[in-house]
């Protein structure tokens, strides 16, 4: 039982500390891209086209900026639940009777209900969707798998009725080899890790960003031919 009570306590500090954000001057939550940002010769796609960061006209620059406030927002979301799925995991792997591990489990399950559902709620569905994303990015699973499986404790974190609310397909990967949004996000991730935006987090499938930006820099390039 004083183990039981040690790993609770564990789990429950963790999910508290993690879920900090680097403070930062509320007026760079609407941080705008300006030519002089090192974001330099990447190609940024916005519906249906590439454009080159130099060429960003207002409208490329005002959809930009909403997703990087989006990425802001729903970030944290994401690596506190990776965090907490592997606190949960290892607390579930210290008890040794069903009984301590049920009672784990639904302490843990209330905790994240009482302290995260009701702000998930009042996530925009594009923000839901890019959290959706996220989670893929810091798990390596989906939101759907998570859900899923109940040893996760991912029920109480995304409930089904959240994602309704959303209706967001919670099935959705991260790729950004792929979505173009994607790696827009990366772009935006690797840029806010770099100023102390974002408290870093290593995905569970990193990618080569200087790789990643050649790759979409590439495609540009074949575009405009």
């Amino acid at each position: 039982m004083k183990i039981f009570r040690f790993v609770l306590f564990s789990l429950l500090i963790s999910c508290v500390a993690n879920a900090q954000v680097t403070e930062k001057d509320t007026t760079k939550m609407g941080y705008v891209l300006k030519d002089t940002d090192t974001l330099s010769n990447e190609p940024i796609e916005l519906p249906e086209i590439i454009v080159y960061k130099e060429h960003l006209d207002p409208e490329a620059r005002k959809q930009f900026t909403l997703l990087q406030n989006r990425v802001y927002k729903v970030y944290p979301y994401a690596k506190i639940g990776a965090e907490k799925l592997s606190a949960l995991n290892k607390g579930m792997n210290a008890l040794k009777t069903g009984k301590e591990k049920k009672k784990y489990f639904k302490i843990a399950e209330n905790y994240m209900e009482n302290e995260f559902e009701a702000q998930l709620k009042k996530l925009s569905r594009k923000q839901g969707q890019i959290l959706v994303k996220l989670i893929y990015r810091q798990t390596g699973q989906t939101t759907f798998q998570l859900i899923k499986d109940l040893k996760s404790g991912w029920k109480a974190f995304w409930s089904n009725n959240t994602a309704k609310l959303f209706d967001i397909n919670i099935k959705e990967k991260y790729a950004p080899y792929e979505v173009n949004e994607d790696y827009l996000i990366e772009t935006i991730l690797v840029r806010a890790f770099n100023r102390g935006r974002l408290v870093k987090q290593e995905a569970a499938n990193p990618v080569d960003y200087d790789e990643l930006s050649d790759f979409w820099e590439k495609k540009a390039n074949e575009l405009k031919k």
